[in-house]
């Protein structure tokens, strides 16, 4: 049986909350850490290999196959593991990885830079579905959305930011020093998850074994028709980013005829976007269903990525790229706001491992092969398939568009 999610929300309200408080702090460090390592790799990997479209897109590879490959094993995980400790050794051990990382760089090969991002991102398939737990059990049922609201302006701020600061860490100091302040930042998050509440006792699983515990969280998913359409969503909206994400920087040098580094100013229009649409969303969210938000962001997206995949223009461009960054938070807020009010506490780590690599899978094809796409099609191609692949994700989602929220008693989840 759940334990009732009212008995540890604060009469203070969300912001007296230490648990989210704890984890928006973390999230911080972990932002600043993340930000500096990705341009640092990026913009590492291009010098050294003259701007390689294969070589860019296996940063992201890196980055979200391990998405695919770990997410639900980490999901399984997470519902089994206390979740601060787990989130906390995350951290540290994610901070060890990035420091060997900077020996294996100084004495070794260049190419080491991939791993950075490739361990760090196996061990957040442990801690983010742990996060995801701790919201579940700590926060009321109408604290939720704002929750992720909050949560996402964090990352909508940081899009703005953390462009500007991974860029300017790079070119100041190199790449030695970019990744020692990426391992420093982890460490930081770590301390920072430090003033959560102590777990309280786990539940004996019992006899069941780590794969019965698979296949009834596969079971469960299946059995809930609004999972079940989210998770055809998440693979068409996949397929469709993975085609785009990895090749943006060419938007900028090709299609826009730019330096490389310009790609941090399209981004930053992007993330000014997010923190109005995350801060529009703060004060509307109670007010819209969770699957509203999440088909109106993903029409929105659509229709942007396909004007910026003809746009040869910088301003007609840079406005679709903000309207895709006023969308994203709707995109996110309804994703996770759906998670966890239609599942129960006891299956939020195999819901999320489920679901997630069926989003990351499906970008990770893509992205395994955009850079050959783009070389012997076009950029505009690539883009305008992406936004149809939007579309049809539109189209799946929509039959849940118009389904009643869940009442109080059932989102509290009593068994």
């Amino acid at each position: 049986m759940e334990n009732n999610v009212t008995q540890t929300a604060p009469s203070g309200g969300l912001f007296h909350n230490r648990v989210f408080l704890a984890i928006i702090m973390s999230g911080l460090f972990l932002q600043v850490g993340i930000w500096v390592r990705n341009f640092a790799v990026l913009l590492f990997v291009m010098d050294q290999t003259n701007g390689d479209a294969f070589a860019v897109s296996m940063i992201s590879v890196a980055e979200f196959a391990p998405i695919f490959i770990f997410s639900f094993i980490g999901g399984t995980f997470a519902d089994r593991w206390a979740p601060k400790k787990t989130m906390v050794w995350c951290d540290v051990l994610s901070a060890v990885s990035i420091f060997l990382v900077l020996i294996t760089l100084v004495f070794g090969t260049w190419k080491v830079v991939f791993f950075a991002t490739l361990i760090s991102a196996i061990l957040s398939q442990f801690s983010q579905p742990s996060g995801m737990k701790l919201f579940k059990m700590h926060l009321s049922a109408d604290q939720v959305q704002q929750a992720m609201s909050v949560y996402q302006t964090v990352f909508a701020v940081f899009m703005v930011l953390g462009p500007v600061i991974g860029t300017f860490v790079f070119q100041s100091f190199g790449i030695d020093i970019s990744i020692t302040i990426t391992g420093l930042a982890f460490l930081l998050s770590a301390a920072a998850l430090g003033f959560l509440p102590k777990d309280r006792p786990l539940e004996a699983v019992g006899e069941s074994s780590l794969l019965q515990e698979m296949k009834s969280g596969i079971k469960y998913v299946l059995g809930k028709k609004e999972l079940s359409l989210l998770g055809l969503c998440f693979m068409a909206a996949g397929l469709g980013i993975g085609f785009i994400n990895p090749l943006s920087i060419f938007l900028v040098t090709e299609q826009l005829g730019l330096p490389k580094e310009n790609l941090q100013w399209l981004l930053m229009v992007n993330g000014v976007g997010m923190i109005i649409g995350g801060a529009v969303a703060m004060i509307f969210a109670k007010n819209v269903a969770p699957q509203r938000l999440l088909v109106f962001g993903m029409l929105v997206n659509g229709i942007g990525i396909a004007v910026m995949g003809w746009s040869t223009n910088v301003t007609i461009t840079l406005i679709a790229e903000f309207f895709n960054g006023l969308m994203m938070p709707c995109i996110q807020i309804g994703i996770n706001t759906l998670i966890l009010k239609r599942t129960e506490e006891a299956f939020i780590g195999r819901v999320n491992g489920i679901l997630s690599p069926l989003f990351a899978g499906s970008m990770v094809i893509t992205m395994s092969v955009a850079g050959v796409i783009k070389e012997n099609f076009s950029l505009e191609t690539t883009f305008e398939v992406s936004a149809i692949l939007f579309i049809i994700g539109v189209l799946v989602i929509l039959p849940i568009y118009n389904q009643k929220q869940q009442s109080k008693t059932e989102v509290l989840g009593s068994k």
